[in-house]
């Protein structure tokens, strides 16, 4: 059966993988998967990422419903960072991912 372009699309995959495809976004779930973190100590734990581009990865995965922001009252008022229920699912398929890239691709590299 032929799939119309709607459909391929919609396909599930594809889908994901859009939302995943930040350049950051594996090694921002990498760190909140350990829990929640400040912004700053997520920006400190990534030391090549300008906190401009930290910004717009954390917004789209908190428009796609993985990550939530939370801002903390005080001065200066704190912002952090966490997985959503939706994102926590993604952990063991991106850790999935990772096993796969470090057996069938030579230049994977683990970053645990």
């Amino acid at each position: 059966m032929r799939h119309s372009y709607r459909e391929v699309d919609a396909c599930g995959v594809k889908v994901a993988l859009k939302l995943l495809a930040g350049k950051w976004t594996p090694i921002i779930f990498y760190h909140l998967s350990a829990g929640p973190l400040r912004f700053t100590e997520l920006w400190h734990e990534i030391p090549r990422v300008s906190k401009k581009v930290l910004v717009v990865q954390l917004r789209q995965l908190e428009e796609g419903g993985l990550v939530a922001r939370t801002v903390h009252n005080g001065f200066p008022p704190e912002v952090s960072y966490q997985l959503t229920p939706k994102g926590a699912g993604l952990v063991p398929i991106m850790h999935s991912l990772d096993q796969w890239a470090m057996t069938h691709v030579a230049e994977a590299v683990h970053i645990a």
